[in-house]
Order: structure tokens, then sequence, then C-alpha cells
């Protein structure tokens, strides 16, 4: 069964337009990465993969650029994922 995030992700897919700050805070906690408060921004750093990060605007409603973003790093989070799970062990 699909979890929050990955139910937003889909929808997110399908429509860019009226999303907020607390989707794209679900969306990213929910994939991995750890929120840092700023005064007029939040920092998303995933907690695996730490140069895979964004900074989003505390307005309401956000312009499309931020979820066309959201949608990349969260497809780079989960193809290095993939590429990871069909490593060898030991990472050879």
């Amino acid at each position: 069964m699909p979890s929050a995030a990955e139910k937003l992700l889909a929808r997110m897919r399908q429509s860019k337009q009226g999303w907020g700050q607390d989707d794209l805070h679900t969306l990213y906690c929910g994939f991995g990465f750890v929120c840092r408060e700023g005064a007029k921004h939040r920092v998303y750093i995933h907690s695996k993969y730490r140069d895979i990060r964004d900074t989003v605007s505390r307005q309401g409603r956000l312009p499309i650029g931020y979820i066309t973003d959201a949608i990349k790093k969260v497809d780079e989070v989960l193809r290095r994922e993939a590429d990871n799970s069909q490593k060898p062990e030991g990472g050879q």
C-alpha cells in the first residue's frame, strides 16, 4: 500500500498547481528529508544523501517551480535507492 508521501507525489506529478508548503513538508519528510526551520524558509536536507537539499518559501501557495524541483529531488532519491539496492553486498 502506498504511503501518504507516495500518493502525494503521484498527485503532484498530475498537477503542479495549488500546492502549499505543508504539502511539500509531507512529501519531503515522507521520503527521508529532515527539515530545518528558517525565518522565511524551510530547508530540507535528505538524511542519507546530504547533497540533495531544497529551500522552500513559507508563503501560502507555492509557484510551480517549487513543485517541479521537489519532484526532481525525490526522483533523484528514488534513483539512488534503486541503484544501491542493485549493488551486490560489499558495495562493489
